[in-house]
């Protein structure tokens, strides 16, 4: 990490990043807001998308959810190699090419006339997009007031869910009324648009100086990470939560489309509106974090995604709304609360530890967002349910172990961490 402050050019003074209200602080925070959006629009248009292009390219449904997997694991793997590019160029010129890359990839998976050649682009599309998420809390925390800190990374979430949702929801009604290529390239436009607002709006950074930390030290800091209970723990938890949740909304479209709801895809884009309900859970599931601890919110969040879920199992279309509604917002409360206790009960290094934890959350997303395909195909939707209850109740006993083993005999010992959110 770098000092906490660096003289201005222009006072002299000890300068302790953007603050609120300045016009520099406005700039990078829009800047990276838009940043999030150009990245999460692209990652995710095809998922509204996948019972049109499984029907267009005569492939199953877990064939189809590949394209959310390959863009995911791409993802997941290049997280970590991008936080030493960072290290070396700076974070916002390792980020502008992260993001030119992937819409250039972005491009070759829209017009790509192959199943195979799809899938290729849309690897490469990820590990490029891996770039973004792996630098942008970085940046923000060395250009940020420390005071800051927290209301900048929640704008930089604020991009990425409204990303991802406008991926979904912009995508799937072209898709339908035209052809699913066309909704992803009036997708891959928008992101175009929001990256060039990223370069023209983000400052240059004042206190970014190269790293030269080696791969060793690295790999120290990471089994450094790995060997602590507690952290072990969080990672399991994204990577299993994630892996269910992005499962749930792969297929959930092939679902509503047959009997007994037989929707549109354009009406059936508009449930991932739930997504809303996250800019709302995950600030509450944060303070509830810090009344009552971390260890115990995760638990009543996981059993209410459990209850949730065994709701869309009721043939009834408010009543499985309902279902998605609560496990949306449950999700991503739990989420919120195990990101912020990765980096909070780091031993080895926060950026390390942020880094496994976004590796095991996107590797979730892309091995079980496929696999959910496999149960569907065989077992129908209660077969994807049933695994996702399976993940979600895994998460669960990890974390009531935690508790019961590692947490509980700390607490009059060494006060539990509390999340700090991302």
């Amino acid at each position: 990490m770098h000092p906490p402050s660096n003289p201005d050019a222009h006072t002299g003074q000890l300068w302790m990043g953007h603050a609120p209200k300045t016009a520099g602080f406005r700039r990078l925070m829009t800047g990276l807001f838009f940043a999030g959006v150009a990245t999460f629009a692209q990652l995710y248009s095809p998922q509204g998308l996948l019972p049109l292009i499984a029907t267009d390219l005569q492939i199953t449904a877990d064939q189809a959810a590949l394209l959310i997997s390959a863009s995911t694991i791409g993802l997941a793997v290049a997280v970590i190699p991008w936080s030493f590019v960072g290290d070396r160029l700076g974070r916002k010129p390792a980020m502008t090419i992260s993001i030119i890359a992937a819409c250039l990839f972005g491009l070759g998976a829209t017009l790509a006339p192959t199943f195979g050649l799809i899938l290729g682009f849309r690897i490469l599309e990820g590990v490029a997009l891996g770039g973004v998420p792996a630098l942008a809390m970085a940046y923000l925390n060395e250009e940020v007031h420390p005071a800051s800190a927290g209301q900048s990374a929640g704008t930089f979430i604020a991009g990425t869910v409204l990303g991802g949702l406008l991926g979904r929801i912009v995508a799937a009604p072209i898709g339908e009324w035209y052809h699913w290529r066309l909704g992803m390239g009036v997708v891959l436009v928008l992101a175009i648009a929001s990256a060039v607002c990223f370069l023209l709006l983000t400052p240059t950074a004042k206190k970014f100086e190269p790293t030269t930390t080696s791969i060793r030290q690295a790999i120290t800091a990471i089994t450094t990470n790995l060997r602590s209970p507690v952290l072990v723990v969080m990672y399991l938890q994204g990577m299993l939560l994630m892996g269910g949740f992005v499962a749930v909304y792969n297929f959930l479209g092939f679902y509503l489309l047959d009997d007994p709801f037989n929707l549109p895809v354009s009406v059936v884009s508009l449930v991932f509106l739930a997504y809303l309900v996250g800019t709302v859970s995950s600030p509450w599931a944060g303070r509830m974090a810090a009344k009552y601890r971390p260890s115990r919110v995760l638990l009543a969040l996981s059993a209410a995604m459990i209850v949730a879920m065994l709701l869309t199992l009721v043939p009834n279309i408010w009543v499985l709304l309902i279902g998605v509604l609560v496990f949306t917002g449950a999700f991503f409360g739990a989420h919120s609360v195990a990101s912020g206790w990765a980096g909070a009960a780091a031993e080895g290094g926060r950026a390390q530890s942020t880094s496994l934890y976004n590796l095991c959350y996107y590797a979730g997303s892309s091995i079980f967002g496929w696999l959910g395909g496999i149960f569907l195909r065989h077992f129908g939707w209660p077969g994807t349910v049933l695994m996702t209850v399976g993940l979600t109740m895994l998460a669960l006993v990890a974390t009531a172990l935690l508790y019961v083993f590692v947490v509980r005999p700390r607490i009059n010992a060494v006060q539990e961490p509390n999340s700090t959110h991302s």
